[in-house]
């Protein structure tokens, strides 16, 4: 049975740019990262691709590019924690054994949760840019729109990226304000939340586009089920009724939650139907396993998911792992940073910036909640080159 000083289960964002930053700081720690699939995404552009102005095959590389020097990659998957016995065992049967454990496998899509969805995804002109092969069935549908309802869904759980669900309605208006189609068609936005975006003065830009757009919304509007070949949708509004929409095409947003290994096993918050792992909200330390820390969509932690907090949250975690290591304290806080870069059409862009309590904390010397062009190539351009030659090597 292998046994590592650290073990990390998943190697998306958070578990490699968290491996390459412990090996930065310490070549000889022992480090094993359990990832099943031999493909690694860049998902944030997929809203672009949706909109027909990125490559599909520019998201998209080989995991092993990626695994850092040092590191051994396990292609397995974890089937269950033995957190007791410091051991975790995978899908083949195999056990592995650690000193630390670092769980960051990400969010778990529940497309099985809206009925009739499954069997119509990527047909029927329904889509999500949540998933790498529909992301181009998004711009197809908008290419050859000739009228009619789009239909964007935003579920009632937390989901990963929450501007994604906006960012291509905003797309679609623009594109159909561009090329004569705002008069035949009817943009829909319904939402399981309440508001457009928690802090008012990037909702009150928002609020402008959606008037800009003709957009209408609907709020505390829950998507359950879907009949793709008849083209309808069904919502559930907050007093339990169902709500029935026609629509020509519907990019649909679906349920998220932990994934099912991580909501079955005791790292999970107890009584909690979303199975997030239980950690401190600014140490990412496990509230009840001293010796185990996660990051990313996985955690608890209530702040906004997405691939910015990771980057926050990764030094923070590599500095209270390595003090506890040598017997020391949790000197590391995370304050919740989260990022949205909120695409408002194309060649605009709100840069979106906060912490735990909403508060505003805006990288550049002007004010984010303005669209803005530069922020649109910095989303287009320079985040794509960044993730992949140097947060995902720990070094951003």
């Amino acid at each position: 049975m292998a046994h590592y000083q650290i073990l990390i289960i998943g190697g998306g964002n958070a578990g490699l740019s968290t491996a390459s930053k412990l090996l930065i700081k310490d070549r000889s720690l022992k480090i094993g990262i359990i990832e099943p699939s031999e493909k690694h995404y860049y998902q944030p552009a997929w809203t672009l691709v949706g909109g027909g102005t990125f490559d599909i095959n520019d998201t998209v590389k080989d995991e092993k590019q990626f695994i850092p020097k040092g590191a051994t990659w396990i292609k397995d998957a974890v089937a269950t924690f033995e957190p007791e016995q410091n051991q975790v065992t995978c899908a083949s049967g195999e056990k592995y054994t650690y000193d630390y454990l670092v769980v960051a496998p990400g969010i778990q899509l529940d497309w099985g949760k809206v009925k009739g969805l499954k069997e119509t995804l990527g047909k029927n002109g329904v889509t999500s840019n949540y998933k790498f092969e529909l992301a181009p069935y998004t711009w197809e549908l908008l290419r050859n729109f000739k009228g009619g309802n789009a239909i964007f869904t935003n579920p009632n759980t937390p989901i990963k990226c929450g501007g994604a669900p906006q960012k291509i309605m905003y797309l679609v208006g623009d594109y159909f304000l561009k090329h004569g189609l705002k008069e035949k068609s009817n943009i829909h936005f319904y939402s399981g939340g309440g508001v457009i975006f928690g802090i008012k003065e990037y909702a009150d830009t928002l609020n402008e586009v959606i008037d800009r757009y003709g957009i209408e919304t609907h709020f505390k509007h829950n998507l359950v089920e879907i009949d793709g070949p008849k083209k309808l949708a069904w919502f559930e509004d907050a007093e339990g009724n169902r709500v029935e929409v026609k629509f020509e095409m519907i990019h649909v947003t679906p349920p998220q939650s932990a994934p099912d290994f991580i909501k079955n096993s005791p790292l999970a918050v107890p009584d909690n139907a979303f199975g997030w792992v239980d950690v401190d909200k600014f140490t990412l330390r496990h509230n009840r396993y001293p010796n185990i820390f996660s990051l990313g969509d996985v955690a608890s932690t209530p702040n906004a998911k997405t691939g910015a907090a990771v980057r926050k949250q990764a030094p923070v975690l590599v500095e209270n792992l390595l003090h506890v290591m040598k017997g020391g304290s949790l000197s590391g806080k995370y304050t919740g940073y989260g990022s949205c870069p909120l695409v408002t059409g194309y060649g605009k862009l709100v840069l979106a910036e906060f912490d735990y309590d909403n508060n505003r904390m805006e990288t550049f010397p002007f004010d984010q909640s303005k669209e803005r062009w530069s922020m649109w190539m910095l989303k287009k351009h320079v985040l794509p080159w960044m993730y992949w030659n140097r947060i995902l090597q720990g070094r951003a």
